[in-house]
């Protein structure tokens, strides 16, 4: 542009300027702008008071249905945050926390590090001492996030508003919960200071995990189970680490769900998160810029707690034995407290369920503290040997349906064991054993649990306690130990000893000390018209079933439910109380979380049996291990002297073996067998497991129990002596008298037991000692007759009786002992007993005819010998001698046999018959020993041969009337013998009446039973 055109252009500007047309313009524009911004500011305030109005009406009508809370209301909600209940073992030893979902535990303000104070408040809320509940610009801030959906939300909420979340909102994400919560903190702090909302937060917000896997809420639960600490003994990085866990508690938390600390990457979201919090409380003043170096050069890492067993982990069997009579307690508690009685919640399945799971709720809610009785070193020992135990036996394996698949399915049980030991006096369960590995084979728990046939422990509790209680069996009574058949059950049940073999008549002591199970049975069903049954349920037994109340076979511990070993032990604590019954249990009682007791066990003795009987029970079963099936403890247990008195028991097939044994302070038993022992592999039922021979075992069946009874026993002794080791035996109570009795009868010796050496000598109850003399021996002459023995008449030839002992048939019957076949059976072996005969149960009938003459008479080598004679009365027979051929002989010798030795030469003989009743038959043939010189013999004998032949032949038909005889033996004058022939002929009919003198001028008559 030149120069010419640049002033023309400035004039012309000059004359714009001049005329005033800038100026004008300028104005005009400055009040256009200004009206505008006006306008708008106007505008603006306009639109401000009603969206603020709009805003106010939004907010109105969010919280419109929010009650206005009391301040009763509002600190029974902040303060209403769940505490995992605690558990104990005995003496106040802590055990550990009840399984929950979540573990808390309250703690005081006064007892948080303030290190942990100051970095909560820097990190979560820096206004919180300030504020009055909300802090608006942080509410706008994330009302504006929310609304352009920002990737940065820095969150408006205060502590106190977190509490109301926690405790009385929910954590549901919408403007009406915020507006509830806006107003709900508002209120919250018109009624708290600041201290108490602080506390009331440390208590409820959430830290994560703990070193167990536990999810952990509380800072105290944080402060233990993050650094093993107390909240007060925090340092400032273990206090920013934990302070920094509530934002994120899952995200930042240092542990796995299963108690493993995270890899070296896991960890660093919630190392970056303790940094932040360090830089919060320095820029905040709480820590210096040297603390804020050394906190951020801290190896934390290094401090977090190892990986810890849980409670469950460490005392499964323990932890939920507690929990399930916990919740039973606290279920009857809760339902008395809304009026309903015991008989309300025991009779009434769908109330007693309701507040069963009320009960549960509240034990992993409350924070109550639950007292046991288990001593924890005697536990931990216990559990300890069982798993150390090397003489559990043989694992059983067995095919099983699955029930989904249909398919055969194989497994392996292994030998599982339980046991409980309680002290007698208050019913405490001291320790118990629930069985060999919870995780690893089982978690039924075999002491408390499971039910099995109990086997000959039962004999002690069900036969001879109610036997000798009831009168009619004493230690020393006598018992047959011979089989029998039960007719009145069905089926028909004979019981057998687990030896397969029978030892007749014994006493009740001997008997349960080797374990007989016919005598056992024998004395059951004596009284089982009185149902002794109801003994059992006056002991706790609570498994029976109305049919077995009249089960024969219950007298040998087959109920059909089974016993648990709880059971069984708690009712042997019966004998050791001298008869008392006190009821067992494991919860001594239970506290709030502010220590008011809501209850305690209080002991209900019950008398089951008299001391009497119960010191008897006691001596008795002290036989058993000093000479019977439990005689391995002897050489087992470590403290010889200590007055243990118990029973072993065994099951069919040898599936369970049992021990149960008493001393005067405790109780202690223990089981072992199968969980599953019944499926073969066709998936049916055979229970015949050989448990009994291991060829790996070095021990027998039953000694494996006993050994690991015996070590249980040895275990607790070392820790508790003056609980294991009474400082003296049972003592013997007043009313017991030392009595000697038949061992026949059980009644008073007569003379004749005392002759046979046949008495015994024990303890009575002085109620029940007899007074009656014996009559079970009967001491006369008898005859044998084919080998049966009967009692001798008057008219019995004394010559041909014995003078000795036979059985009182009268007695067999008083006693009802006449089921026994054979009574022989009742005699156990032994010189004394085998002078006892058995009368025979036949009667001989007098036919009053003499028997038939002996037949067959022969000498040989110096004996006079002849056929028996096949008469069932004959008893013997008398042996004659003469000189002269054919005269009446002289009696020289009686015999019951068939054989005479003959001492002199030269003589003729013969023999008669003599029957039962004194009759004597005709000679019979005579025989000559030698020579006899005799002028009226003939030379040549044919004539007497054949005259003897001509007899023999005679007589065969009457040897058939014999036989007929036996079998038709009435009496009737048909009926010939030997005794009567029809026509005989010879000369011994008229020497049977005539009367004969001898050299002597004796009369000798060979019918004269004299």
């Amino acid at each position: 542009m030149n120069k010419q055109t640049i002033n023309k252009s400035k004039e012309k500007l000059a004359r714009i300027w001049r005329n005033g047309s800038i100026g004008k313009c300028f104005r005009i524009s400055y009040d256009v702008i200004w009206n505008l911004l006006l306008f708008f500011i106007i505008s603006g305030i306009i639109v401000s008071f009603f969206l603020g109005g709009i805003g106010l009406g939004y907010f109105a009508s969010l919280v419109k249905d929010e009650e206005v809370r009391s301040f009763a209301d509002m600190e029974r909600s902040i303060y209403n945050y769940e505490e995992t209940t605690s558990l104990y073992f005995a003496d106040q030893k802590y055990l550990g926390k009840l399984p929950s979902d979540l573990h808390r535990e309250e703690v005081k303000l006064e007892e948080v590090s303030d290190h942990l104070k100051n970095a909560l408040i820097a990190t979560e809320d820096e206004y919180f001492l300030e504020h009055n509940g909300v802090v608006p610009k942080a509410i706008l801030r994330a009302i504006f996030q929310e609304l352009t959906n920002s990737n940065v939300k820095t969150g408006g909420s205060t502590l106190t508003q977190q509490l109301i979340k926690n405790q009385i909102l929910t954590n549901e994400v919408s403007f009406e919960r915020k507006a509830k919560e806006i107003l709900l903190a508002l209120r919250l702090e018109r009624f708290f200071d600041k201290d108490e909302i602080l506390e009331a937060y440390l208590n409820v917000a959430p830290f994560g995990r703990d070193s167990s896997g536990r999810n952990i809420a509380g800072i105290q639960t944080a402060a233990e189970g993050i650094f093993g600490v107390k909240a007060k003994d925090l340092n400032i990085p273990q206090a920013a680490f934990i302070a920094g866990l509530p934002q994120a508690p899952f995200a930042y938390t240092p542990f796995l769900n299963g108690g493993q600390i995270k890899n070296e990457e896991g960890l660093q979201a919630g190392l970056n998160r303790m940094k932040s919090v360090l830089n919060r409380m320095h820029k905040a003043g709480f820590i210096t810029e040297k603390q804020l170096e050394e906190a951020l050069e801290y190896d934390i890492a290094s401090e977090l707690s190892q990986e810890k067993e849980s409670i469950v982990q460490e005392y499964p069997y323990l932890t939920f034995e507690v929990l399930d009579r916990a919740k039973d307690i606290m279920a009857k508690h809760l339902a008395g407290e809304d009026g309903y009685t015991i008989d309300d919640f025991e009779n009434n399945k769908e109330l007693r369920n309701r507040y069963m799971i009320i009960a549960e709720r509240s034990l992993r809610q409350k924070g109550y503290r639950i007292h046991t009785t288990i001593d924890k070193d005697i536990y931990e020992k216990f559990q300890e040997i069982t798993k150390n135990f090397e003489h559990f036996g043989p694992d059983h394996s067995i095919v099983k349906i699955n029930p989904e698949t249909g398919e055969k399915e194989s497994a392996i049980q292994p030998l599982e064991v339980g046991s409980v030991l309680i002290e007698n006096s208050t019913g405490k369960i001291i320790s118990f054993v629930g069985g060999r590995d919870f995780f690893e084979f089982s978690q039924n728990n075999h002491a408390t649990n499971t039910k099995r046939p109990n086997g000959s422990t039962m004999k002690p509790l069900l036969d001879y306690a109610p036997g000798m209680e009831l009168g009619v069996v004493q230690p020393g009574s006598p018992i047959p130990d011979v089989s029998f058949t039960y007719e009145d059950s069905t089926p028909h049940w004979s019981p057998k000893n687990y030896t397969g073999r029978e030892t007749g008549l014994t006493t009740a002591r001997v008997a349960l000390a080797r374990s007989y199970n016919i005598p056992a049975a024998r004395t059951y069903l004596q009284i089982l018209n009185q149902q002794p049954a109801n003994y059992l349920l006056d002991m706790g037994i609570t498994t029976l079933e109305e049919q077995d109340m009249y089960n024969a076979s219950l007298s040998l511990g087959s109920p059909r439910q089974g016993l648990t070993v709880e059971e069984t032990v708690n009712a042997y604590v019966t004998f050791g109380n001298m008869g008392q019954f006190i009821d067992a249990y494991m919860i001594d009682k239970i506290e709030t979380n502010d220590g008011e007791v809501i209850y305690e066990h209080n002991p209900e003795p019950v008398e089951v049996f008299s001391p009497q009987t119960s010191y008897l029970m006691i001596d008795m079963m002290r036989d058993v291990l000093r000479s019977g099936t439990a005689t391995y403890t002897q050489s087992a247990l470590k403290y010889k002297n200590v007055d243990w008195a118990g029973k072993t028991g065994t099951t069919q097939f040898f599936q369970d073996t049992w021990f149960v044994a008493t001393n005067p302070n405790v109780t202690i038993g223990s089981w072992m067998g199968y969980d599953n022992y019944d499926a073969n592999a066709d998936g049916r039922s055979d229970k015949r497991i050989n448990v009994r021979n291991c060829s790996n075992c070095t021990l027998g069946y039953s000694s494996r129990n006993l050994l690991f009874w015996s070590e249980l026993v040895n275990a607790a002794s070392e820790i508790k002596p003056d609980l294991m080791i009474p400082s003296s035996d049972f003592k013997r109570p007043g009313g017991l008298e030392r009595t000697t009795i038949c061992a026949v009868s059980g009644l008073l010796p007569s003379e004749e037991c005392k002759e046979l050496g046949l008495t015994t000598t024990d303890w009575f109850n002085a109620k029940h000692v007899p007074r009656e003399e014996d009559y079970s021996i009967v001491k006369g002459n008898y005859v044998t007759i084919d080998g049966k023995v009967y009692d001798a008449l008057d008219e019995t030839p004394e010559e041909f009786t014995e003078n000795g002992y036979f059985l009182n048939i009268e007695f067999i019957e008083d006693k009802g002992w006449d089921d026994i076949d054979d009574l022989s059976d009742l005699f156990p072996k032994g010189d004394n007993w085998n002078k006892i005969k058995i009368p025979s149960e036949e009667t001989l009938k007098n036919d009053e005819k003499a028997p038939s003459k002996p037949k067959e008479v022969k000498i040989s080598n110096d004996n006079l010998t002849w056929k028996a004679s096949g008469e069932k009365d004959v008893i013997g027979y008398r042996v004659y001698v003469t000189d002269q051929e054919g005269e009446l002989g002289t009696l020289i010798g009686v015999t019951t046999e068939t054989s005479f030795k003959l001492q002199t030469r030269d003589k003729e003989y013969y023999v008669t018959a003599v029957d039962f009743f004194g009759q004597e038959s005709s000679p019979s043939k005579r025989i000559i020993y030698g020579t006899i010189e005799d002028p009226d013999q003939p030379d040549d004998l044919e004539e007497e041969e054949e005259e003897e032949k001509q007899e023999e032949n005679e007589e065969e038909p009457n040897e058939q009337n014999d036989d007929s005889d036996q079998n038709n033996n009435d009496g009737s004058e048909e009926q010939q013998s030997d005794d009567t022939p029809e026509d005989d002929g010879s000369d011994d009919s008229e020497q049977t009446n005539n009367e004969t003198i001898d050299d002597d001028n004796e009369i000798i008559d060979p019918t004269d039973n004299s």
